[in-house]
């Protein structure tokens, strides 16, 4: 075969210098010329009063440190920093918030973009009743499931786990004939 865009030849092989998609296209006399197609999808940068879907990477007494993934539906071609401060986790007795009960590192957490922050960080919210964790693993790996909106529950070893918990979203009521 031949190198097309996004590749290059080396000692008789043919490698990506690109990530994207393979693409073979038969050339005359029976040869392929392969390409890698990159992914054109738009950078999408998160805004003030998106909801964001993240992943907790670190938690400390003054802050959940997490990665922002989602921003709505669309998945980031590039994760953004952002912090959770105990003052944005819930909206009532925020004085009494410790980040250690509410995330843990790995968790995946439904959250708002309230500011754009620092220039390091988006600041982020979970004080509404359907933002919070929504996946957790337990100790030993283990998928949680909620049981009230500050505790997740091992379904196996049945320990109990501090969690601020996102309130699932509710079925739109059917209409009725």
């Amino acid at each position: 075969g031949a190198a097309g865009g996004g590749t290059y030849a080396l000692g008789g092989s043919i490698y990506a210098s690109v990530v994207g998609v393979k693409k073979e296209t038969k050339q005359p006399k029976g040869k392929k010329l392969l390409e890698v197609i990159r992914d054109h999808r738009p950078s999408i940068l998160p805004q003030t009063g998106d909801i964001v879907t993240v992943r907790v990477l670190k938690v400390n007494a003054r802050f959940a440190k997490v990665e922002i993934l989602f921003a709505g539906e669309h998945m980031l071609r590039d994760s953004f920093p952002g912090t959770i401060r105990p003052r944005d986790v819930r909206a009532f007795e925020v004085d009494s918030v410790q980040i250690y009960s509410s995330f843990r590192p790995g968790d995946i957490v439904r959250a708002e973009v309230i500011s754009l922050g620092d220039s390091k960080s988006y600041f982020l919210s979970t004080a509404k009743n359907d933002l919070g964790v929504v996946i957790a693993r337990s100790a030993n790996g283990h998928n949680m499931v909620p049981i009230s909106w500050d505790y997740m529950q091992c379904p196996v070893t049945r320990t109990k786990e501090p969690r601020k918990v996102a309130k699932p979203p509710q079925p739109a009521p059917s209409a009725k004939k």
